[in-house]
Parts: C-alpha cells; structure tokens; sequence
C-alpha cells in the first residue's frame, strides 16, 4: 500500500510542474505583451506632442515675421514723417528771418519819412495841401450834384432833386425853379399844388409806390405806380417841351403822399380851377 502511493506521488509530480511552468510562461508572454503596447503608446504621444510643439513653433515664428515687417514699415514712416518736420521747420525759420529783415526794414522806412516830415513841413506844404482838399471838396460836391440828378417818367434829365424837407429848402435858396412843397391825403376832391391840383388815388407803402391823378390846362393826368424819389413829369402850356413840371414824393404812408411841385421859372400862372370844379 505504501508502495503505491509513493509511485503515485511520483507520477503526479511532473504534471504539476509542467503546469506551473505553462502558466508562469504564459504570465510573461502577458507581461511583455502589455509593455510593448504601453512602449508604443509612450511612444504616439511622444510624436503628438512633438507635432504640437513643431506647429506652434511655425506660428510663433509666422508671428514674428509679420511684427518685424511691421515694425520695418512704421520705422520707414516715421523717417518720412521726421523728414517733414525737418523741412517744415527750415521753412518756419526762413519765414522768421524774412519777417524779422521785413520788419527792420519797415522801421527805417519810417524813421526817414518822419524826419522828412519833420524838415519839410512849412507854410507852402500845408497851402499846397489846403488847396488839394479844396479840389477834392469840390469834386464831391459835383458829385454830388450828379447823384441828385435823375431822368423823369418822361424821358427828360431832372435839375436837382430833394430827397427831404432840408434838401427842398436848399433848392429854394439856390432859386433855380418855383418849389411848392405838399401834403396830400386820400381824398375824393384833388388839392391846389401851385398852380395844379393833386388827387391821391391810391399808395403802397410798402413799395413806396403811389398813383395820383393831376388837373392841369383843363386836363386830367394819371400818373399810375410812381415810386418815392422818382422825378414824375408833366408839360403845360406855355413851358416848352424841354421844361416840364415835376413832382416828387418823399414819403409814402398809408393813406397820403408828402412832397413837392417843381415848376420853371418861365411858367405862367396855369391853373386847374375848372377840373377841381368838376371833380
């Protein structure tokens, strides 16, 4: 019996082995299979990572390509820009000098007229200077005369013409023709003028404009939107065709017309009795 078993256990023994080593074999076999799949894995990463670095190394270096060009451009436009202002400022300080010359130059003109003047004013000066402001004196005052002239309704140049009160009471002081200054109100009657009769028919003060209707030689005259100032002309009998009554109007108010009757010397005593009669 004891024989028996001892054979037993001595057969039983290398199949055991055999197993152990079958798995510790195959344990290895694992073993190195799983390293060589993290080896390749480290490895993938590796790569990943170095791809990565690679592309944002490009990047960075496209990055400081374009800031180098731009900073070339700027340096270049600051030079353009510095240039200007080196010129600007060469011109600035012409200018000064120029103005400066200018100046002292302005000055010493004026110091030798002031010294003329001052060698050189006597009585014959001064007389010679009083008859120059007499020349011109006279000339504004025919200017003047030329100013206050106008051409009538009629076609025929006016003598001198009054704009006012004062300016009437200078034609009669001079005497050159009969001056008759009126009022007249808008009425239904006409008004005795010298030797003519006046109806106010109608006024725009705004436009300074006026009709009136005037009675003379057994006649009626309309003079129809006459404006202030403007010499309104009319024969007589007995005056000539070169010589016509006038009238003039200052003023053009709501409802009557200020101003005046100019007749020549030569007229006759006409008179408008028979129309005011019938008006």
């Amino acid at each position: 019996m004891s024989e028996f078993q001892e054979t037993t256990t001595q057969a039983s023994a290398p199949r055991w082995v055999g197993l152990a080593i079958a798995a510790l074999g195959a344990t290895s076999l694992l073993g190195i299979g799983i390293g060589w799949s993290a080896l390749n894995q480290g490895k993938q990463t590796e790569q990943n990572v170095q791809a990565s670095v690679k592309q944002q190394n490009e990047a960075l270096m496209q990055r400081l390509a374009k800031t180098d060009d731009e900073n070339q451009q700027l340096q270049s436009d600051l030079k353009v820009v510095t240039n200007k202002l080196n010129v600007t400022q060469e011109e600035l300080d012409r200018a000064r000098k120029i103005t400066k010359s200018s100046v002292v130059a302005y000055n010493k003109k004026l110091s030798e007229v002031n010294t003329q003047l001052g060698t050189k004013a006597n009585i014959e000066d001064v007389n010679k200077l009083s008859g120059d402001v007499s020349g011109v004196k006279n000339d504004l005052d025919e200017t003047k005369g030329k100013l206050d002239r106008a051409t009538g309704d009629m076609g025929v140049m006016s003598g001198l013409i009054a704009r006012n009160h004062d300016d009437l009471d200078e034609l009669k002081r001079r005497g050159d023709r009969n001056y008759f200054e009126f009022t007249i109100q808008r009425a239904k009657t006409a008004q005795h003028v010298g030797p003519v009769a006046i109806a106010l028919n109608k006024t725009d003060s705004k436009k300074s404009k006026y009709t009136i209707t005037v009675l003379a030689d057994d006649k009626s005259i309309e003079k129809k939107d006459r404006t202030a100032g403007e010499p309104v002309q009319f024969y007589v009998k007995g005056t000539g065709r070169t010589s016509p009554f006038e009238i003039v109007v200052f003023d053009v108010n709501k409802n009557q017309i200020t101003g005046y009757l100019s007749t020549p010397k030569s007229a006759g005593a006409a008179t408008a009795a028979t129309n005011t009669s019938g008006q």
